[in-house]
């Protein structure tokens, strides 16, 4: 696995400081927020200083039961030769069910949702995973995801279901620690455990965040500051194998170029924390002494191991943690390795009947969080509560970015609004969709009640459900909008 080194999230509102960081050897980029025919001036600097991009993706949803949508998979592929990207990432995630597998209505989450760590989601999971390996011009590496609910009757841990994951596709992992943190205050899931039963050799890189916790449960916010925890579990981790790569997310509440640098020098001290230990603990099972010293001198004084060793095995990994580099002896990965217990071949027929099972399931639960019906029997009613309106508060950030007019025009009544409005209308497309379904649902209940604010509103609708948006009118009614709203305060 190529060495990645360290990075941060890039982010339209940071570009400019993530270009004048030190120490930045790679960053990542939303796919689904980079058009391939006109990148951000930010990234072609970057590229052109030899600055490694990858791409994220975030809607293909591999966890669902529908296979890959192939529109989205091309969109995917673009944007790696677009960046010269050495690798694509995804989720382990379902976005959206219903449809034609379950003849009910299609249903966007918005978000990403936990699979069933089951056999059923497993094949089906492999399934779609071959399926974007197939159609993408580089490796893939897919992310576990945090999760504020759980599925009843699961079969495998996490780590379980990520190990048969990568021995049956080959797929590498991008292991995010502060979801293990999540899952860990959420779900009562051990991350030692989990880290225990990683293929590490697998991974392909690390992503660290913030988040906070409320009534007892995790929000993993991405934009909130590193707690202690997820350090905790980054040594955890880098105790146990050197990542190829380790990459700071923030994608809210943007703090200053400094504080975001004190945060990448918390990740790096966490990371030689756990060399120390994996170097200490490597000396002692090849029967050597462990050098006096800490931190750097430790991985100093295990350079002159090496040298002393000529090239034994204690050496070897020494070097290995002082560098950074993964030491893989199969170079085609976890593919080839011993299938793990449920990592059994199956009948096309059986894998099209779990997915009609898995698409059940996922919209029985997609429906109850975001259109209100029956919570599924077996989940938590209380956690589907808190996902549901977490989704809702999403989906109207997410919306009022996509169509910042709208606040604009609604004022402070926006949000409540749009909530009120969540309760009843469940996304099924996009969130630019979402956006205009919202005017059109207040218009045809004569809102907002304010006539210069209906007026704005429509002259928004109209302009952008038309089959031509009147574009060179829009900037003079925000201009508009905004003194009306300014006016009344």
């Amino acid at each position: 696995m190529e060495r990645l080194g360290t990075g941060i999230g890039w982010r339209p509102e940071i570009a400019d400081a993530v270009e004048r960081m030190p120490g930045i050897d790679w960053v990542e980029a939303v796919a689904e927020n980079v058009c391939p025919g006109h990148l951000p001036d930010s990234l072609r600097r970057l590229r052109e200083r030899g600055v490694t991009v990858v791409p994220h993706g975030v809607s293909l949803g591999l966890g669902g039961a529908d296979r890959p949508d192939a529109g989205r998979l091309t969109a995917l592929a673009e944007r790696a030769e677009a960046l010269g990207s050495p690798l694509v990432t995804e989720h382990i995630a379902f976005v959206r069910a219903g449809g034609p597998l379950t003849a009910s209505p299609h249903l966007e989450a918005g978000h990403l949702l936990p699979v069933p760590r089951t056999r059923d989601a497993l094949d089906v999971l492999c399934e779609n995973v071959r399926i974007a390996q197939d159609a993408l011009p580089v490796p893939l590496a897919v992310e576990n995801i945090a999760a504020l609910i759980c599925w009843p009757g699961e079969e495998m841990t996490e780590g379980q279901f990520l190990y048969d994951l990568a021995d049956r596709t080959g797929v590498r992992l991008l292991i995010d620690v502060a979801n293990l943190h999540t899952n860990h205050v959420n779900r009562g899931e051990d991350p030692a455990k989990a880290l225990a039963e990683l293929p590490l050799e697998a991974i392909a890189y690390v992503h660290v965040a913030g988040g906070f916790e409320r009534d007892g449960v995790w929000h993993d916010s991405h934009a909130h500051p590193v707690p202690r925890p997820v350090l905790d579990i980054l040594t955890d981790l880098a105790s146990r194998v050197s990542p190829p790569g380790v990459l700071l997310e923030r994608d809210e509440n943007f703090p200053a170029p400094g504080e975001l640098e004190n945060e990448l020098t918390s990740i790096r001290r966490a990371l030689e924390a756990g060399a120390v230990e994996r170097v200490k603990a490597e000396l002692r099972a090849a029967g050597a002494t462990v050098p006096g010293g800490r931190g750097n001198e430790l991985l100093a004084a295990a350079g002159a191991g090496r040298r002393a060793a000529a090239g034994g095995v204690g050496g070897r990994l020494l070097v290995e943690a002082g560098t950074g580099s993964v030491r893989r002896g199969d170079e085609t990965g976890a593919a080839e390795a011993t299938r793990g217990a449920f990592g059994r071949p199956h009948q096309q027929e059986e894998v099209d009947g779990a997915r009609q099972r898995l698409a059940l399931a996922q919209a029985a639960l997609l429906s109850a969080l975001v259109a209100g019906t029956p919570v599924p029997e077996g989940f938590d009613r209380v956690r589907v509560g808190v996902q549901a309106r977490a989704l809702a508060a999403k989906r109207a950030d997410v919306v009022a970015k996509v169509a910042p007019e709208l606040p604009v025009i609604l004022g402070d009544g926006y949000r409540t609004a749009f909530l009120g409005y969540a309760q009843t209308q469940p996304m099924t497309s996009g969130y630019r969709r979402d956006a205009l379904t919202f005017a059109e649902h207040l218009l045809s209940t004569g809102r907002p009640g304010d006539p210069g604010a209906r007026r704005e509103l429509r002259e928004w609708w109209l302009d952008r459900s038309g089959p031509a948006p009147r574009s060179r009118r829009q900037a003079h009614r925000l201009a508009r909008a905004t003194r009306r709203v300014l006016s009344r305060r």
